[in-house]
């Protein structure tokens, strides 16, 4: 399992000229799984993603909140 993870002020998904997905500040995710990738694969990757520190604190300090410290949103492609 791979994932690559964007800082983003917006992003949104359009399938057909629709919107099938939109956030506003949160972070973009680009998935990847395999057949042989478990459930425990799965809890490691969605820990790391949603505690990893990618927003500056309210102190000026860069790099030291995650998506729940600010109440982002995640959306997973």
């Amino acid at each position: 399992m791979r994932a690559v993870v964007q800082r983003v002020s917006q992003a949104r998904v359009v399938v057909d000229g629709r919107v099938t997905g939109a956030i506003g500040q949160g972070l973009l995710v680009l998935l990847g799984v395999a057949r042989e990738d478990t459930q425990a694969d799965a809890q490691y990757v969605i820990k790391k993603i949603l505690h990893g520190r990618y927003f500056d604190g309210v102190d000026g300090r860069p790099m030291d909140r995650s998506v729940v410290d600010v109440a982002g949103g995640v959306l997973v492609v």
